[in-house]
């Protein structure tokens, strides 16, 4: 059975959304305690070979704050990875797709609280909407596709512009995944004020969409529906629901962050320090791997409850 891996590349983030960082201040990885690229290409060599990896999805923070980051994607698409993804705020985008694409990048992920300017800084606690538009229609022309933008609902900040993005992304032909909040770091804190169920995300949708369940994969993250809108026009739309359904069942999904913890589970603390098996000449112990594997993959959460004590940047978002 193949994995799948979120490989953060930093923890650094030019914004400070509401619901993943603090307005000030937060613990950040030193510059010299983060994996290098040689150090990350090792870890994907052997999940490629030894695990069947064939997913990596990019990560922050942010990731184009990272420089070079093309050259890690081409080193990174060399190895054969099927599906090599990345998750951004968008704000960098434009000037990079194309040599992302080039480079090997299949396809990217669009972080999209909002579509009203001063909404959007107020969630992202700075950025400007328009360069992350910007960014998009360059990830479109660059053949970036197919492309997502992610919404994390939040009641009384962006919940009015549920139908709004839905309706941005089917003129577009992109696919609009609703992201349920998570009681995580500092969006603890406001979690029961803010928090809506993917459930009524959808009874909000119905308004203009007919939604029906596509296939499930097992472990998929997200849940899909084939969304029909009443002018005849058809998208797909996807929800997120760690926190109503979680989707733990089939998960093969690892984390890395970007000081060298390897995680199994976003909703526990627990990780095992790698750093230790990737630095130095040559190849990393492949027993040594293989158990950190093992012991990552035994935290997987069982009980629906959430036990993550870092913010969500400091995790690979």
């Amino acid at each position: 059975m193949s994995y799948s891996l979120r490989l953060s590349v930093t923890d650094r983030c030019s914004l400070r959304c509401v619901y993943c960082m603090p307005v000030e201040g937060g613990s950040f990885v030193s510059w010299r305690e983060v994996l290098s690229f040689d150090e990350i290409v090792r870890f994907a060599r052997v999940m490629r070979s030894d695990f069947g990896l064939n997913k990596i999805r990019l990560t922050g923070g942010e990731p184009l704050l990272r420089p070079g980051l093309s050259d890690l994607v081409a080193e990174l698409a060399a190895l054969g990875i099927e599906d090599l993804v990345m998750t951004t705020n968008g704000q960098w985008l434009a000037e990079h797709a194309a040599p992302l694409k080039r480079a090997g990048l299949r396809r990217v992920n669009v972080s999209l609280d909002s579509l009203d300017a001063a909404n959007y800084r107020m969630m992202a606690r700075g950025g400007e909407l328009r360069r992350s538009l910007d960014g998009i229609e360059a990830a479109l022309s660059a053949g970036l596709a197919p492309l997502k933008l992610n919404m994390v609902v939040m009641r009384g900040k962006n919940d009015h512009e549920i139908l709004d993005l839905a309706r941005f992304g089917l003129a577009r032909g992109c696919t609009v995944r609703f992201l349920e909040l998570m009681p995580i770091g500092i969006a603890g804190d406001e979690f029961d004020r803010r928090f809506i169920t993917s459930a009524e995300v959808r009874e909000r949708l119905a308004a203009e969409f007919e939604l029906t369940p596509l296939p499930e994969t097992s472990g998929a993250s997200s849940r899909e529906f084939r969304a029909a809108h009443r002018d005849g026009r058809v998208t797909t739309l996807g929800f997120i629901s760690p926190y109503s359904h979680p989707f733990c069942a089939g998960c093969r999904r690892l984390r890395l962050t970007a000081g060298g913890v390897l995680m199994g589970c976003l909703a526990r603390s627990a990780g095992v320090p790698l750093a230790p098996l990737l630095r130095g000449p040559g190849e990393p112990d492949r027993d040594a791997l293989a158990r950190a594997v093992a012991n990552a993959m035994a935290v997987k959460r069982d009980d629906g409850a959430f036990a993550q004590l870092r913010d969500m940047a400091g995790i690979g978002g």
